[in-house]
């Protein structure tokens, strides 16, 4: 049986709906790194409390931002530091211009590779989503 036009172009019509069905997976991660006890050493959230010190000058008002109460987000740095065996903040006490938490270069790489890492990690698991459940057959 021959297919008449309007059968040709609903068929079309229906294969293009589905093809942009599939576009809109999108595959999120979560990546974190650990030692080898199993203990968080960075993520999203110790990432997060950087980008604010930085934007802030102060692990208070990042904290608050946060919503971390201020203790919580100072043991947070103190495990980034004590990991990192690097100083990440250089803080200056005072009411001065010059005073408040700046993050050191090292912090500021730790920032950037993380970003890097878990744009990758997305990259790839949708990349490896779309060979495995959206191939054509």
């Amino acid at each position: 049986m021959k297919k008449n036009s309007s059968e040709s172009s609903i068929a079309i019509q229906n294969k293009n709906i589905q093809e942009k069905k599939q576009e809109c997976f999108v595959v999120k991660t979560k990546t974190w790194i650990e030692n080898a006890d199993g203990e968080l050493l960075f993520g999203k959230g110790k990432t997060a409390l950087l980008e604010l010190i930085a934007q802030t000058g102060s692990l208070l008002h990042a904290s608050k931002l946060m919503g971390l109460n201020y203790k919580k987000a100072w043991l947070h740095l103190q495990t980034l530091q004590k990991n990192s065996q690097e100083s990440l903040v250089i803080t200056k006490q005072g009411r001065s211009k010059n005073s408040g938490t700046k993050l050191t270069p090292r912090a500021m790489q730790l920032i950037q590779n993380y970003t890097i890492l878990q744009k990758d990690v997305e990259e790839y698991a949708n990349k490896r989503f779309r060979e495995l459940f959206l191939k054509k057959k």
